[in-house]
């Protein structure tokens, strides 16, 4: 391990920004290679330097901090710019996982490239791929959101654009607006397979699967399963087999599809015969095609 240790302390650059993944709970998900960049480092950017300085502190790593938050990232990318101009090493992190994803880091990324200086991601944990590979999904491509709109409305019509994926979605959600959040699934997408990954890597890890009433269920049961950090995992559109539908039900869509848009002749297909909304959606998109 010191040999590894020491290679990595011997790659280090000078006039370089170093884009450090730090652990997303548990303090053993760090690398060594990161472990030698922040001993190293003359500057460490942190999103919280409070946050920062217990993780540097647990691997008695002495380091000068700084705050590069979002409203101050393009004001401190000039003393970030300056530093490196000197020869210094800087260092990027964030509370938790990998910077510039969701958190600060991104404009000062941005405004050091602009500038012609190097910068090395130095890779580590991430909620998004832990989630995803215990989630069980298959598909070779995804889609992350980021976190959800805080409001219905907007979430709403953001769940009614992913009603035919056939790709899993990724997204954070807050502990305060998960249970809306579920119930707003439940409703678009009553049968679309959930996985809500919580706290992972940490002591309360858990990870609730099934659909969205079956989770809100699981977090009324448990005041504890609202708590923490969260991923939620919206797995791919199931795909339904339209030549299993009957012949009036084909004919009713078919009738309706040449005079209204595909969605809403679905839906009032649907209604006519009591068959798949998707099922029959899926039968006047396979037409146009």
């Amino acid at each position: 391990m010191q040999k590894h240790f020491q290679k990595a302390l011997n790659s280090l650059a000078p006039s370089t920004l170093y884009i450090v993944a730090t652990p997303i709970g548990n303090l053993a998900d760090i690398t060594l290679r990161a472990l030698a960049i922040l001993q190293q480092a003359d500057l460490v950017c942190a999103e919280d330097t409070r946050v920062s300085a217990q993780l540097l502190s647990a691997y008695g790593i002495q380091a000068k901090l700084i705050s590069v938050r979002e409203h101050n990232e393009q004001q401190m990318a000039d003393k970030i710019i300056a530093a490196l101009s000197a020869g210094q090493r800087v260092a990027q992190i964030s509370d938790a996982g990998t910077p510039a994803i969701c958190d600060p880091g991104a404009k000062l990324v941005a405004r050091v490239r602009e500038a012609g200086f190097a910068i090395v991601p130095v890779v580590g944990a991430s909620a998004v791929m832990a989630a995803l590979s215990v989630a069980g999904v298959a598909e070779p491509h995804f889609y992350f959101h980021g976190f959800l709109p805080a409001k219905s409305g907007e979430r709403v019509k953001l769940l009614q654009s992913w009603e035919n994926a056939d790709y899993p979605v990724v997204a954070f959600e807050t502990p305060h607006r998960i249970a809306d959040t579920l119930r707003d699934v439940a409703a678009i997408l009553p049968q679309r397979k959930l996985m809500l990954a919580r706290e992972m890597t940490k002591t309360f890890e858990t990870f609730l699967q099934g659909n969205a009433e079956t989770l809100c269920e699981k977090l009324a049961a448990d005041n504890n399963q609202t708590r923490g950090e969260m991923v939620l995992v919206l797995h791919a559109s199931e795909k339904v087999q339209h030549e299993t539908l009957p012949e009036h039900a084909q004919n009713v869509m078919k009738i309706l599809a040449a005079e209204l848009p595909t969605k809403q002749a679905a839906d009032l297909a649907a209604k006519i015969t009591g068959e798949s909304k998707k099922a029959l959606y899926d039968l006047a998109i396979s037409w146009k095609n």
